[in-house]
């Protein structure tokens, strides 16, 4: 899997008037590549959209590098308008950001404003509509302000996939969402993951983790404190609990079974893991 974006010993800090000279990143070495989903965890405060915005230079590292197709973003010859275009950036509570007439519209500022023509437009808006489950024919012409929440916030990461980014960073994308438009949110970052997306989610919600991460990478006090497996870390009571996090309601729920728990199905993180489960169970010899 080649690497999209990777840091090397990324710190930083404040500065200012009435900055604290306390780091809010400390030596933050990872790497993100393409086909997968890494969800970054944390308490509040422990640097996770701090983190993000270092992806696309809206902060710059007090020291440590950061490469983009191992091109240095802070050398003087990159430009940071392609990594604009090939990282989207997707803010906590995006809809509150749409502005146009009509959903159609709104979807096509981005992309209008590389100076594509109207047909390349036209087909990008219709793309990233389909792969948000926004029909044409029921939302081009709609007012996005009469949309529900969970449709608004649709709309407005449907403008930043019209762009063709290579990766997705989202900001707590459940934030205030129905537990339905959460399951919907699911199911498109799986599709974006097999259309060969990258995708990056800051987020809280542990089970939304659960659901849809292949990697979590955890912070703690601006320090990264896990690079794994979600089964890795929520099995691990000790880690979860230091890092400040719950583990999936799942697990919680199958730990107060009645009675012997079957050992096939001892560590299971996920609905998508309990139906992973079952499938082999059921296929097995003897059944």
């Amino acid at each position: 899997m080649g690497n999209l974006l990777h840091l090397a010993g990324v710190s930083f800090k404040y500065t200012g008037i009435g900055a604290s000279q306390q780091e809010v990143l400390t030596d933050i070495t990872l790497s993100l590549g393409k086909n997968e989903c890494v969800a970054i965890v944390g308490q509040s405060g422990s640097g996770k959209t701090t983190l993000i915005q270092h992806f696309t230079g809206l902060l710059k590292p007090t020291s440590g590098h950061i490469f983009f197709n191992d091109m240095d973003i802070w050398a003087r010859s990159f430009r940071k308008s392609l990594l604009r275009r090939k990282i989207g950036l997707v803010f906590q509570f995006p809809e509150t950001q749409l502005f146009e007439e009509t959903v159609a519209r709104d979807i096509a500022f981005g992309p209008r404003n590389l100076g594509l023509g109207e047909a390349d437009i036209a087909q990008r808006v219709e793309e990233a509509m389909a792969a948000l489950e926004l029909d044409p024919r029921h939302f081009r012409e709609r007012s996005p302000f009469r949309l529900s929440e969970g449709e608004k916030r649709r709309v407005a990461i449907a403008g930043v996939l019209a762009m063709q980014p290579d990766m997705l960073v989202f900001d707590e994308p459940t934030a205030g969402l129905d537990p339905k438009s959460v399951g919907r949110f699911i199911v498109i970052v799986r599709r974006l993951i097999d259309a060969g997306k990258a995708v990056t989610i800051v987020t809280h919600n542990m089970d939304f983790v659960a659901e849809v991460a292949d990697r979590v990478i955890a912070l703690r006090a601006g320090q990264l404190v896990f690079d794994g497996f979600p089964g890795e870390l929520f099995t691990d009571a000790d880690k979860i609990r230091n890092i400040g996090l719950q583990r999936p309601e799942i697990m919680d729920a199958l730990a107060s079974w009645h009675g012997p728990l079957s050992a096939s199905l001892q560590g299971v993180y996920s609905f998508r893991e309990l139906t992973a489960r079952i499938k082999k169970i059921a296929h097995s010899p003897g059944l």
